[in-house]
């Protein structure tokens, strides 16, 4: 919990928790423009340079839950505050790297520190700005801040790649990294210490990471060692023992890591589907349309850097539409919306995936692609944050980034499999993407049918006429207003 914020200095607060998930964003991409050089001068082979990449989604994946945790039980300002340094100081030791494993294990420290970031910042958005058009505005401010993120990646990757070296992707962190953390000591509320007495659940904890770690790394390095060999099939044994594990911990334990009963609220668990199947199909089509501009198309880091500000252009406007649409006409239809423009845009995308094209034969796909998927971006936080309790917020943030991590991991997986099966050399290249870009449309059905699921806006006013009659909770009704309402 947080201490309250006067009014005037919501907005800068505001200002900072969206530069911070700009850098969070930032570091998606802006690696993957710097590939190409890092393996060069690092002698990476090609198998294990994926791992400059995948090294970060896996740590990332395995320790979001224990991060929202964390924020909910130590401090949203201290575990945003303490992320931020852990960015910063891993990316100077990746930046000064001279060895693939020592710029592998900083990616991996990296990781750690967006698992702390990110549920600690969407927690002080929830604690700061109350359910409803207020925190909707916000989700909006900070997905912009996020759409732009992922497009600054790859241009000022393609930038300093280009004028400075690789090293230069990593050192950037250090100074944005440090800004925040500064600002944060003087913009945020300081935690107000809790008096209720509560346990972290440290075997949750542990089990919970043991099982996401092991699992995305499973995924990430199942095509290349194949599905059958010792390494993958023992970590995918260890990670389903350690779920089960984690669950009937959850059951058993006082004060769970995540409460059974968070994901009996259909917001939370729908957001979170949502998420999955986001980031398994939108959130993949970056890797592709980077092999195509720059093996298809033979563009340079700075060429590929400056295409994706149309994507980034699109995204970053349907953040803001898929806020209005969602105080005028709620959650459920808002993202049955972004799914309606987003789906036939990538469609559209994948014609544009040819050898002989240019790169004006997927701008079309890029906007309406990039349109909807900004719109489906707001759309989803909001859902996975409504009716959610002030002291819950950290772990329900985590669980919705875990999904996301997982979701990238296991839809980049099927997708470059499929990708590999359609098309097998360069010539075949174009095509074979094509083929999983239609593959990641075809998936996005899947985001479709979860939403359905939501409560329609009848259902979810009964909810709330049913909640003002247990009002004794102690939780403000303006805490739990409905995505629909």
């Amino acid at each position: 919990m947080s201490a309250p914020t006067p009014t005037r200095r919501l907005g800068w607060s505001l200002a900072l928790l969206a530069f911070a998930q700009l850098i969070f964003s930032l570091d998606i991409n802006i690696v993957y423009v710097a590939l190409p050089d890092i393996g060069a001068s690092l002698g990476f082979d090609g198998q294990t340079q994926q791992w400059v990449v995948s090294a970060y989604t896996v740590f990332a994946g395995g320790f979001l839950l224990f991060g929202g945790r964390a924020a909910d039980l130590l401090g949203r300002r201290r575990i945003f505050i303490t992320a931020l340094a852990i960015y910063a100081v891993s990316s100077l030791v990746g930046g000064l790297a001279t060895e693939p494993i020592l710029l592998v294990g900083a990616r991996a420290v990296q990781g750690i520190g967006g698992a702390l970031l990110l549920p600690s910042t969407l927690a002080l958005i929830g604690n700061l700005f109350a359910e409803g058009p207020v925190r909707n505005r916000a989700l909006a401010i900070w997905g912009g801040a996020g759409a732009s993120g992922l497009t600054l990646g790859a241009l000022l990757g393609g930038v300093l790649t280009q004028a400075f070296g690789w090293p230069a992707v990593f050192y950037v962190n250090v100074l944005l990294a440090g800004v925040a953390a500064v600002a944060a000591f003087i913009l945020l509320p300081k935690d107000i210490p809790s008096t209720e007495r509560r346990k972290f659940d440290l075997p949750g904890a542990l089990t919970v990471t043991i099982a996401a770690t092991l699992f995305v790394y499973a995924l990430v390095q199942g095509p290349s060692d194949g599905w059958g060999s010792a390494t993958i099939v023992a970590a995918l044994l260890v990670a389903v023992a350690s779920a089960v594990a984690f669950v009937v911990i959850e059951n058993r334990t006082a004060d769970p890591l995540m409460p059974p009963k968070l994901l009996g609220n259909r917001n939370v668990a729908v957001g979170v589907l949502v998420t999955f199947v986001y980031m398994g199909t939108f959130g993949a089509l970056p890797y592709f349309l980077t092999v195509l501009l720059q093996n298809v198309h033979q563009f340079s880091a700075l060429q590929t850097g400056l295409a994706f500000l149309v994507p980034s252009i699109a995204i970053a406007t349907g953040t803001q539409v898929g806020e209005r649409l969602v105080n005028r006409a709620g959650g459920r239809a808002t993202l049955l919306i972004g799914f309606a423009i987003g789906l036939p845009g990538t469609i559209v995308l994948a014609l544009g995936f040819s050898q002989g094209a240019s790169y004006w034969a997927i701008v079309p796909g890029l906007v309406i692609s990039g349109f909807g998927q900004g719109i489906v971006w707001t759309a989803m936080w909001i859902v996975a944050a409504t009716g959610v309790a002030p002291d819950q917020q950290g772990v329900s943030n985590g669980l919705a980034s875990t999904a996301l991590n997982i979701g990238n991991a296991i839809g980049l997986a099927v997708l470059v499999a499929i990708s590999a099966a359609s098309g097998t050399h360069i010539a075949d290249a174009a095509g074979g993407d094509r083929v999983a870009v239609l593959a990641a449309a075809a998936l996005m059905v899947l985001g479709v049918v979860a939403v359905a699921f939501l409560p329609t806006p009848k259902a979810v006013d009964a909810e709330l006429e049913t909640e003002r009659d247990h009002h004794s909770t102690g939780i403000p009704d303006t805490d739990r207003l409905g995505a629909d309402r």
